[in-house]
């Protein structure tokens, strides 16, 4: 029998799950409809634009999912569903803090080389209900909570020896796969057991999330994300469809200089039936709306320091469209305007942005090589390739989760804060959490040294406007 590579069971995963939300969530069908005639579209007029951030195959193939589970021991056997496929977990986001407030961590499993993104860069969105944060839940909800998550099983024992077979020897054979990928697409599929009413409804009370998460016995897919090269042209042409948006399109602006991070949009959630267990016993109908679809257009990746900056930006933002009362996307595009870097060049120069370098074979014979980066980029002897954004922005994946919404929930900001960090993810999940910011630094620094010393020149003696660090 043949053996599956992790990369190919993570395609094999992505288009399990996409064949699975299309049929639960027929508009999903239309939004990668709309996707790839806009995708298709924007290359056929910008065909030199079209893959500068990653090919037209990888961008039409590139999903992102987004699952909620219950508590650390839940998140630790995602890790390990993920994991078989080669996804690790990366970077760390508190939602607890955003406006309003949503009771989860999150961390985001993916691909972590470069090469393996580009065979399939499917990433999965997890968040985890903090159920001890007393911020949200009472000591008598959270022990409710506890034996209530506790007492549910979101992955079979069959599913999670399977993954961590698949981790151990890089794959599975080809039966092995198949099965694994039966199991894991059926643990995010939507449960059609009854769900208990009251229960459900004291959560919402809280949280819209904490009710998805803490008030039904199963987790499912809350979005499947396609990536789209104009997320502004998506937009339009989903609502002449009919299909109603969320009210914007949630991070950077459109403008005319270079595509940073992440912008996302979705159609709002959607009325689902579901059947509900009453206070009686009896079974009753109803419906819910937890679930959307989401849609991303992904820009260059930032360094901290740019990072930094575009977080400076968005409260310059906030505090003009308060004073102003100005539409906010007019505010933001002023702002970029005014305070973003306008070229590629320039998020290099100021170390903005991530960037690969490879040498271009422009003749060195005879030539005084300049021992600066940015000389020999000017000068036509390397050239920088964006390196993309992989990851998410906490404001906005609460901007979009806020969008979808049943209500504003009730926070007792009274109560101190439950601390929960990377560090604290990373010890009971039991496997290495990434940082970001180090995983591009990497990739970046690997290139450099490679396209610098093809010019035949040293890497520590080329000045460059961050630290290069020495190769492993």
């Amino acid at each position: 029998m043949s053996f599956v590579e992790q990369w190919e069971l993570r395609a094999r995963f992505a288009r399990s799950l996409s064949e699975l939300y299309g049929t639960e969530v027929p508009a999903y069908t239309t939004l990668v409809e709309v996707s790839s005639e806009v995708n298709r579209d924007f290359q056929a007029k910008h065909p030199e634009l079209a893959e500068r951030l990653g090919s037209i195959e990888r961008v039409t193939a590139e999903r992102h999912g987004a699952i909620r589970v219950g508590d650390i021991r839940e998140l630790a056997q995602a890790a390990r569903v993920f994991g078989a496929a080669g996804m690790h977990p990366v970077g760390f986001y508190d939602l607890r803090d955003a406006n309003p407030p949503i009771p989860v961590v999150s961390t985001a499993f993916r691909p972590i080389d470069r090469d393996e993104l580009a065979k399939n860069p499917f990433r999965v969105f997890t968040s985890m209900l903090v159920a001890e944060d007393r911020r949200f839940f009472n000591a008598e909800l959270e022990q409710q909570l506890k034996e209530f998550i506790g007492s549910r099983t979101l992955f079979p024992e069959e599913l999670l020896q399977l993954a961590d077979k698949s981790i151990e020897q890089s794959g599975l054979e080809q039966a092995d796969a198949d099965r694994y990928l039966e199991l894991a697409t059926a643990a995010f599929a939507l449960s059609p057991e009854p769900v208990d009413r009251q229960w459900y409804e004291r959560l919402e009370a809280i949280s819209s999330v904490a009710s998805d998460i803490g008030g039904v016995a199963s987790t499912h897919i809350n979005h499947l994300t396609p990536r789209v090269l104009d997320i502004d042209d998506l937009y339009q042409r989903m609502q002449a469809r009919g299909i109603t948006m969320i009210d914007a399109i949630q991070g950077p602006p459109r403008w005319e200089g270079p595509d940073v991070l992440l912008r996302q949009t979705s159609f709002r959630a959607l009325a689902e039936p579901r059947n509900f267990k009453e206070a009686d016993g009896s079974i009753g109908t109803g419906d819910l709306r937890v679930r959307f679809g989401e849609v991303e257009a992904r820009g260059i990746a930032l360094t901290e320091a740019g990072r930094n900056d575009y977080d400076r930006m968005l409260r310059v933002v906030d505090e003009r469209q308060k004073e102003s009362g100005r539409p906010r996307p007019e505010v933001a595009l002023e702002v970029w305007r005014e305070q973003c870097p306008a070229s590629e060049r320039e998020l290099i120069e100021r170390d903005y942005g991530f960037f690969n370098f490879a040498a271009t074979g422009k003749s060195v014979d005879g030539e005084n090589l300049p021992t600066d980066l940015l000389a020999l980029l000017d000068g036509g002897w390397i050239v920088a390739e964006p390196i993309v954004y992989e990851d998410f922005l906490p404001r906005s994946a609460a901007g979009i989760f806020a969008s979808n919404l049943s209500g504003e929930g009730t926070v007792d900001d009274s109560q101190d804060e439950t601390a929960r960090d990377q560090s604290w993810m990373a010890r009971h999940i039991g496997v290495t959490m990434h940082n970001p910011y180090e995983l591009y630094a990497a990739e970046r620094d690997a290139s450099f040294r490679e396209a610098i010393a093809s010019l035949g020149l040293a890497p520590d003696a080329v000045a460059t406007p961050w630290t290069v660090a020495v190769a492993a």
